[in-house]
């Protein structure tokens, strides 16, 4: 890949603000990674304070399903459909929990786990990080 095509890459991340870019033609591969220069302030990366209600919740009560990258999480596979899972629902692992949109690629979420569903802790539409608790089931 010729140094020209990876500037474009560059472009693109930075025009769409991606953190993370890999591409993969043929023999060729890439990856980029965007760093940002911005420090995070002390308080929000020592103190637990700073993490979200649903989230707290996650890490305190029954094992969650985490986003496996960042993108936009859809509880169904389309608007009028009903959602992949409840609150309340026994599902066995690897079914599908939701999607995650990701530069115009849906990919599923599916069960690491069976199990109840306890709550659903984002909502339809919400930009979800790498990581992210998405799904606790019952403890």
């Amino acid at each position: 890949m010729d140094i020209e095509k990876i500037r474009t890459l560059i472009e693109l991340m930075e025009e769409k603000d991606l953190v993370n870019l890999e591409i993969k033609t043929g023999e060729d591969s890439v990856s980029l990674t965007r760093h940002y220069n911005t420090p995070m302030p002390s308080m929000m990366a020592s103190s637990p304070a700073y993490i979200s209600e649903p989230q707290a919740e996650a890490v305190h009560m029954g094992s969650v399903e985490t986003s496996p990258m960042v993108g936009v999480f859809y509880a169904a596979p389309s608007p009028n459909d009903p959602p992949f899972v409840t609150p309340g629902q026994k599902v066995q692992a690897g079914d599908t929990l939701g999607i995650i949109e990701a530069m115009k690629i849906m990919n599923p979420l599916e069960a690491t786990q069976s199990g109840i569903i306890d709550a659903i802790l984002v909502e339809n539409g919400d930009v979800v990080q790498f990581g992210q608790p998405v799904i606790r089931y019952r403890s």
